[in-house]
């Protein structure tokens, strides 16, 4: 992954960057539809120390902007005042993952990782397996180039 080079006095450490992408529950997506405009959504994730992952519907314009051009952006940030500010921006290709839709009736050890992490994050069922309704898939993203800041660590 492509680190950067700019901000580098108020980045991330890559223990931060675990830290935020494991403890944040929403994240937006940037995908770009048919036209070139950007489409961009909230959404929940989990983070498995090495890829974004997305639990989502397959009949949406996210779903068929990936499907079409898999490049896209997440940016997930907390903080409340401009000192309080911190994120992350994530570049590079969502991929699907296991079977579309994901009903759960089929096999997919692949998946076995984020479906946990998932269940465990927003609540699964009370044995702690994921939901499947048939609608969703998994999309992966394995970023290709990250940027991020922490403006707590302005003025240090």
């Amino acid at each position: 992954m492509e680190t950067q080079r700019r901000g580098r006095k108020i980045a991330l450490t890559g223990a931060e960057v675990d830290t935020l992408l494991t403890e944040e529950r929403i994240c937006r997506v940037a995908t770009l539809t048919s036209s070139g405009a950007p489409h961009l959504s909230p959404l929940w994730f989990v983070w498995d120390g090495t890829s974004l992952w997305l639990y989502s519907i397959v009949r949406s314009q996210r779903w068929t902007d990936v499907r079409r051009d898999p490049r896209a952006a997440v940016v997930v940030d907390g903080g409340g005042g401009f000192t309080e500010l911190h994120g992350v921006e994530l570049r590079g290709r969502f991929e699907p993952v296991g079977p579309v839709p994901r009903t759960g009736d089929e096999d997919a050890p692949e998946l076995a990782t984020p479906e946990r992490l998932f269940a465990a994050k927003y609540g699964g069922r009370p044995d702690g397996s994921m939901f499947h309704d048939g609608r969703h898939g998994w999309l992966r993203l394995t970023p290709e180039k990250a940027a991020s800041w922490d403006h707590r660590k302005l003025g240090r």
